[in-house]
């Protein structure tokens, strides 16, 4: 009973030494997790570290272009308690003052999850003591709840029936924390709507915000499961082409990284053509260079990571100077199209449409222009 004593005050050493004998026990590590492996499908994973990428300056610049910021969408009405809505009369500068105040708060709802490699547990074996074997049948559980560490930080090890005391899992980690130090909406165990079965069900329902959320609030960002359940999720929605589903939420910058680091864009080139989203197209263009190293034109670089002001509202027409600069931007695409896509075909039918129309609106707009005396 003594060593299990000495056993509360090693926890507090844990955290203050840094150095101390270590090896992994993998079959130890093994039989501590509490999750089994999965036997679903594999997923498309990251072969390397992508937050480097994902965090750069340019890239994030990039996804959130390509999110789109939609404010009827980011605030639209959600299964709350609380929905009211509240009408004001404004002068025209408290309305601009309104909308800006409005597109500072938009943009921090669109804040995305962060993209980073999935963890791996080492489950460090501390000490042996043979003296220990067989006192108790038992595993011994101690868990350091010092006030004001952070989770990552907080020291929980487990002493085994035979005397070894080793780190506890991350599985571990993750129920104790949960249980001395709550989060708001995560459960202790895995909800069922992440089961292959239900989640499936929830994928050909389309809800695929839904799931993202709950994700983000049951899993970190480098858990396994979360790597698991957010690439269904966009392999799912890239597959079915529901890609409006996602625009304008905190999950599409994600999801396009998650795409053109697989290389997998064709789908969504080809939706943003056809939507008109023809500056899009060019980002995502740029966004796929930059992952994979391509060499990239100055100019085309230069015109994706101009700053431009969110587009709150559509035009009815676009006018003859965004009509040629449309022509600029689809002579890119269809450079792309022809070096780089797997659909060769279906874009580069989409890109002959879109100009023909583009050329038929161009010829009207010009006819206007001449109509009202304007070279």
């Amino acid at each position: 009973m003594w060593k299990l004593f000495k056993d509360l005050r090693l926890i507090g050493g844990l955290a203050r030494r840094s150095s101390t004998v270590s090896h992994t026990n993998p079959t130890l590590c093994r039989s501590l997790s509490s999750t089994p492996q999965s036997n679903s499908e594999p997923f498309l994973s990251y072969e390397k570290d992508p937050a480097p990428a994902f965090l750069r300056d340019d890239v994030q610049q990039l996804l959130k272009s390509i999110t789109r910021l939609e404010l009827d969408k980011v605030f639209r009405k959600r299964s709350v308690k609380d929905n009211t809505v509240e009408y004001r009369f404004m002068t025209d500068e408290q309305l601009r003052r309104e909308l800006l105040h409005s597109i500072e708060q938009a943009q921090q709802m669109l804040q995305m999850p962060p993209v980073v490699q999935e963890q791996q547990d080492s489950c460090r074996v501390i000490s042996k003591d043979g003296a220990l074997k067989s006192l108790s049948s038992s595993k011994f559980v101690f868990t350091d709840i010092t006030y004001g560490l952070k989770n990552s930080q907080r020291s929980i090890v487990v002493r085994h029936p035979d005397g070894t005391l080793q780190e506890a899992p991350y599985e571990m980690r993750k129920r104790l924390n949960q249980i001395y130090f709550p989060l708001t909406g995560r459960s202790i165990h895995q909800p069922p709507m992440f089961e292959d079965e239900h989640l499936q069900r929830l994928l050909e329902e389309g809800k695929y915000e839904f799931v993202l959320d709950r994700a983000c609030v049951q899993f970190e960002p480098y858990e396994k499961d979360y790597h698991h359940i957010t690439a269904k999720v966009y392999q799912h929605i890239n597959e079915s082409r529901s890609f409006d589903a996602l625009r304008s939420t905190r999950h599409f910058g994600p999801f396009v990284f998650f795409l053109a680091w697989h290389r997998l864009i064709d789908d969504l080139l080809l939706d943003m053509i056809k939507q008109d989203y023809l500056r899009n197209g060019i980002e995502l263009i740029v966004l796929y260079s930059t992952l994979h190293g391509m060499p990239i034109d100055e100019g085309v670089k230069q015109i994706a990571l101009q700053t431009q002001m969110p587009s709150l509202f559509d035009a009815a027409e676009k006018s003859v100077d965004e009509l040629k600069q449309d022509e600029q931007y689809l002579s890119i695409i269809e450079q792309f199209v022809n070096g780089q896509a797997t659909k060769k075909v279906q874009l580069n039918l989409a890109v002959q449409a879109y100009r023909e129309m583009a050329a038929e609106k161009l010829r009207l707009a010009q006819g206007i222009r001449r109509m009202h005396g304007e070279s």
